[in-house]
């Protein structure tokens, strides 16, 4: 199993303890510590902990929109592209109609290059209706946002591959000669020959099974759905059956899942985790949407200490989750939780 981590940038309402001035030394801290993290010592060999960092692709925070920062996506994977030597780059998840996916294509192959080739790319069809409307984008029904996934995955991909978009006249999206140079430094396999071609490896987002789990089946080299056991259980028999239909090897896919990780050595540490976010979210998003949040921490299936956290990982990677996407509450304030689940938990699930 892999594991990556996100690093704070507000969007979860965790900056706001951090001076403004300081917020990017915060994150940058962060970055540099996953970038040379060690797992335990049971690791032979020393391998790295964490195989990747991630940020979040929101302008507004969460579970309600606030004036507490929130810092842009790919503006910090150019930043962290610069900042760090080993650790792989990703958003979980870019939502596509946020850019003009011939646009999204150019950047992402400059983190690419500025990253050594270390860029990975996240993609959704987006979900969160304010920032929509904010930001001008309005809100088009669920079939359109996919419709627009659809259609820029295959600019996307197509601009990776060859350097240019083509003539591509879509329903969505129209474009026609929109070069990417640079191309991607990555380069990945594709069709029954197995040739190589440059490439940034995909994260499709979403567990929609009609039409996501569809597009992840024809374009991801990763997936990220719902993470509780029953539930990853059921996207994955999904996804199956559309890599049958496409005519796509299931085995060639990848699939992760994001998990909210409170951790600790007894109950007792614990039980003072969970009045940490208690109070931070009933201060910062007091009310229903607050206790939501709250709720959602406690259903999370890694709560617990190293050895039950190790027992749930251990079954969700029987079920063919290999790939976790961790975020650790108070990471600005509290580094022991993250210390001790590389400590304890990822040498025994690591590859």
């Amino acid at each position: 199993m892999k594991f990556g981590l996100f690093i704070p940038q507000g969007w979860r309402h965790d900056l706001t303890d951090v001076p403004p001035e300081q917020q990017w030394e915060v994150m940058l801290s962060l970055l540099h510590y996953a970038d040379n993290a060690a797992a335990g010592e049971a690791v032979p060999g020393g391998e790295f902990a964490w195989s990747s960092v991630w940020v979040y692709d929101h302008f507004h925070s969460v579970p309600v929109p606030s004036a507490e920062a929130t810092y842009e996506a790919w503006t910090l994977m150019a930043a962290f592209a610069a900042a760090s030597q080993r650790v792989k780059l990703g958003q979980m998840c870019t939502c596509m109609s946020y850019r003009n996916p011939a646009y999204l294509a150019k950047v992402a192959s400059t983190v690419d290059a500025i990253s050594g080739g270390r860029a990975q790319l996240g993609i959704g069809a987006g979900w969160y209706e304010h920032e929509w409307r904010a930001y001008g984008y309005g809100f088009p029904r669920a079939g359109e946002r996919l419709r627009a996934l659809d259609e820029g995955l295959q600019i996307i991909t197509q601009m990776w591959r060859t350097g240019s978009s083509g003539k591509f006249d879509g329903e969505r999206y129209q474009v026609d000669g929109a070069l990417c140079y640079p191309q991607p430094l990555q380069r990945l396999p594709v069709g029954d020959g197995g040739a190589e071609v440059p490439s940034i490896p995909l994260w499709v987002a979403g567990g929609g099974e009609k039409k996501t789990l569809r597009i992840a089946a024809r374009f991801a080299q990763y997936t990220n759905f719902d993470g509780s056991p029953e539930g990853f259980t059921h996207k994955s028999a999904i996804l199956e059956q559309h890599c049958r239909d496409v005519g796509r090897d299931f085995g060639e896919i990848t699939r992760s899942s994001d998990y909210n990780v409170v951790i600790g050595e007894n109950q007792a540490e614990i039980d003072d985790r969970f009045a940490w976010i208690e109070s931070h979210f009933r201060k910062h998003a007091p009310g229903d949407k607050g206790e939501q949040e709250i709720a959602n921490w406690r259903k999370s299936p890694l709560v617990g200490t190293p050895e039950q956290v190790v027992e749930a990982l251990t079954d969700l990677q029987a079920r063919g989750m290999t790939y976790a996407i961790t975020y650790f509450p108070n990471a600005v304030g509290d580094r022991d939780q993250i210390e001790l689940f590389q400590r304890q938990v990822v040498p025994a699930l690591q590859d």
